[in-house]
């Protein structure tokens, strides 16, 4: 069993960067591929990025250039870095962990934590 810890939301203006942190505990961290999503208001979650076990990483296409997606298996955390934030990257942002193991995919989320882009 995995559990995940948020941190590093807050309230930032337009042009703005902050770099968020979801810190793992349990077990086989390093082989896990890690993700961050995103849930605006009235909105279905969605993917912003993700990072596999070999450090290959994909990227939403309204995130691209923008934010990086990085992880340090000796520290189990995965972080975002988001730069030139936009309004529209307001929501709460959400860390997930899956580990798959033969046909079985195993996911776990953290609470979330927000990100409010605004002047």
């Amino acid at each position: 069993q995995v559990q995940l810890v948020e941190s590093g939301g807050g309230l930032v203006q337009p042009g703005g960067s902050l770099r968020l942190s979801c810190a793992a505990s349990g077990d086989a961290f390093s082989i896990r591929t890690m993700g961050w999503y995103r849930q605006a208001p009235g909105k279905q979650r969605e993917l912003v990025a993700a990072i596999t076990s070999s450090g290959t990483t994909n990227y939403a296409d309204s995130v691209k250039g923008r934010f990086t997606i990085s992880r340090d298996n000796a520290k189990n955390t995965v972080y975002l870095q988001m730069n030139t934030l936009k309004p529209e990257d307001t929501g709460v942002y959400y860390c997930n962990s899956k580990k798959v193991i033969g046909a079985i995919t195993y996911s776990a989320w953290g609470q979330g934590t927000q990100v409010t882009v605004s002047s």
